[in-house]
């Protein structure tokens, strides 16, 4: 009892020591705990940085291995190319010295023939002669023919002038300029003169008025005219004799277009306001149309009228100009039906 009375005195004292103590733990559990972590971490560090330098050193010895290995296989390869190379070489240069001796006894004994060679130079040098005289003579037949040609035509061209200078010939009274009465002989060009006949005057052909209209019909290019009278005959007038020249050429000199020089045919004001003003002029009388209208063919009678603009109002089309030309009051009316005119 006296033991129990004991403890029971010591039970408060004894509860503030077991918190005390405990606390006490506590607090040294974490400075344990703390240099645990501190010890371990120090033996990790020194575990790791040796295995680094035993993997380092690994390395560094299959580097120098695998370097030397390399190094030594590329030495190889290059020695062995280099042999190859010389032993190739050496085949070659071999194989021109056979082919050299082959071919040389070759030639010398089968190709190679001094007599037939010479027998083959003698007839080719013939055949040369051959041609070259077959091409002489064929360019001497076309120098001839060439000089023929052109005396035939020396001898149109004086004949054309003789008959177009007949007018000069010499008549009974009066001698020509050709027949000079001084002369033993007459001129060679008085005795053509004789021979020759006067050139005649070239008569125009006329275009029959029908021979365009017909064709021009499905292309509107002109009226449709149907003309009852019949053309007038050509005058038979001859060309009077002198020294006139050709009607044609009087004609186109005289009918020939103005070449105006650059100041007058470009104006001093504002030239690029004319010029574009030609060019608007130019356009509206040339105007192209793709698609050209032929009255006697059915390819346009399925296509729909697109009327212009100005036929158009906001609520739809105008009827003026489509359906009736006037303006339609059935209001004004005196009889129910529209008057026609009938002709």
């Amino acid at each position: 009892m006296a033991a129990l009375a004991r403890l029971q005195t010591r039970l408060s004292g004894l509860r503030e020591e077991y918190f005390r103590r405990k606390r006490s733990v506590f607090e040294i559990r974490k400075i344990e705990y703390k240099a645990a972590i501190k010890i371990q971490s120090w033996f990790r560090g020194c575990r790791v940085r040796a295995y680094l330098r035993y993997l380092n050193k690994r390395v560094i010895f299959i580097q120098k291995w695998w370097r030397g290995y390399q190094s030594r296989r590329y030495f190889r390869k290059m020695v062995e190319t280099a042999y190859f190379i010389m032993k190739m070489n050496f085949y070659n240069e071999m194989a021109v010295r056979i082919q050299k001796r082959w071919r040389g006894y070759y030639v010398r004994k089968y190709i190679h023939n001094y007599y037939a060679l010479k027998k083959y130079l003698e007839a080719i040098s013939v055949n040369n002669e051959i041609v070259r005289n077959e091409l002489q003579q064929y360019a001497e037949m076309k120098e001839k023919e060439e000089k023929r040609k052109d005396i035939e035509k020396k001898e149109k061209e004086k004949k054309h002038q003789a008959r177009k200078m007949h007018y000069l010939l010499s008549t009974e009274k009066i001698a020509g300029i050709y027949n000079s009465p001084f002369r033993k002989s007459p001129d060679p060009m008085e005795l053509l003169l004789r021979k020759s006949k006067p050139l005649s005057h070239r008569q125009q052909q006329m275009k029959s008025p029908f021979a365009y209209e017909l064709y021009d019909w499905p292309t509107c290019k002109r009226p449709p005219t149907f003309s009852t009278a019949q053309p007038l005959p050509p005058i038979g007038r001859q060309k009077p004799q002198g020294p006139f020249r050709d009607t044609a050429e009087v004609l186109q000199q005289r009918y020939k277009p103005l070449e105006p020089t650059l100041r007058v045919a470009a104006s001093i004001n504002s030239p690029l306001e004319k010029a574009r003003e030609e060019m608007k002029k130019e356009e509206w009388r040339n105007c192209i149309h793709d698609n050209e209208f032929l009255p006697f063919s059915s390819y346009h009678k399925n296509e729909k009228y697109d009327p212009s603009i100005h036929r158009s109002v906001k609520y739809g089309q105008e009827t003026y100009g489509i359906k009736h030309f006037r303006e339609v009051q059935p209001q004004k009316w005196v009889a129910d039906k529209v008057s026609h005119c009938i002709f």
